[in-house]
């Protein structure tokens, strides 16, 4: 399945049907009137976050999403029928964006989250509710209320707990490799990875989910590269994950290049826990190890030691993740208690 996290969309909803003019003429039946049915709303165009999608792929095939109209009033009373809804389903983390491609209008990251995109038209009343002791025969009745017409954008951002952050070839799709069930795409040149890949991560029994992204490389906030378009699958993360290759010759100003980039970027990423690690250690020596990792420690804080293809210093670097993403919760959970004890305060009873 291919990947696509940004689509153009045209909704509409239905329009509402027409009422009806109708009067009742029946043998035998000594008073009529008029008896014309009010007309049917029109359908509404629905956005839900479902299960088993990871990309949006499906909307670059049907761009135009047409919910249907209300059908007109009849006589003898009768209501036309409803339009039917619409639903467009969305992975998880999906932004709804006006056409400006600024204001967001729903941000679906919840499973099973369903908001209202375009609301269908009511249908118009029919000349029976008009009917009053002065106007005894109306021949009047309203049209539907017509349906709304927008162009929205889809922009996914996937739900992961962990970011991986590095140049090309830092080996972070043979991090991913190593630690999940996942198998992208590893070669021996740069952009091997061009689209993002999750892998679900287990250490201790506890499992969270990781996110590849392609590499950056200097100049990538200005559309150098791949640029950083794919650094909005990151946003969400508890915790980034640094990967520096230690074999690259140029230690620091890799680290500096990343560190500016997500900088440059902004979106909160560069306040983000991090973790560094000095990447590809089964090519050094002892010697060359604790050199690389002094002078990176210099600049970056705490450096991890790990090699994607030994496995060596795997388990410390996710048990590191693992606790920044538990802290992450147990925030998220504070933050959450406290909002919903503000809106009991809000609506408790006053005298």
């Amino acid at each position: 399945m291919k990947f696509l996290d940004l689509a153009k969309v045209y909704i509409r909803s239905g329009s509402g049907g027409a009422g009806a003019v109708s009067f009742r003429r029946e043998k035998y039946i000594e008073y009529g009137g008029p008896d014309g049915g009010d007309g049917g709303a029109g359908g509404s165009v629905w956005i839900e976050a479902v299960d088993g999608l990871n990309t949006l792929i499906d909307f670059r095939y049907q761009q135009h999403f047409f919910a249907q109209n209300g059908q007109h009033g009849m006589g003898a009373q009768r209501t036309g029928k409803g339009g039917e809804d619409i639903v467009l389903r969305v992975p998880v983390g999906t932004e709804v964006l006006d056409e400006d491609e600024e204001t967001v209008i729903a941000d679906l990251d919840t499973l099973g989250q369903r908001i209202c995109l375009a609301e269908g038209g009511n249908g118009g009343w029919g000349n029976l509710r008009f009917k009053t002791s002065t106007n005894q025969a109306p021949r009047r009745a309203n049209s539907g209320q017509p349906g709304v017409e927008r162009t929205i954008w889809l922009r996914l951002k996937l739900i992961a707990d962990v970011g991986l952050l590095g140049l090309p070839n830092a080996g972070k799709s043979t991090f991913l490799a190593a630690t999940s069930n996942a198998r992208p795409k590893v070669a021996d040149y740069p952009f091997t990875t061009l689209h993002p890949n999750l892998g679900v991560v287990g250490v201790d029994d506890v499992e969270f989910v990781v996110a590849d992204i392609p590499g950056l490389i200097e100049g990538a906030h200005e559309g150098r590269g791949l640029g950083d378009m794919f650094l909005g699958h990151v946003e969400r993360c508890a915790a980034l994950l640094h990967l520096v290759d230690g074999t690259s010759g140029t230690l620091l100003e890799d680290w500096r290049t990343i560190v500016n980039e997500i900088e440059a970027y902004g979106e909160g990423l560069a306040d983000k826990p991090r973790v560094t690690v000095l990447n590809k250690i089964d090519a050094m020596d002892d010697e060359e190890r604790e050199f690389l990792r002094e002078e990176l420690e210099a600049v970056a804080g705490p450096v991890h030691l790990m090699s994607g293809v030994s496995k060596e210093g795997l388990t410390d670097v996710l048990r590191e993740l693992r606790s920044l993403i538990d802290e992450d919760r147990l925030r998220r959970k504070a933050e959450a208690k406290a909002e919903d004890d503000d809106a009991d305060e809000d609506t408790s009873w006053q005298p």
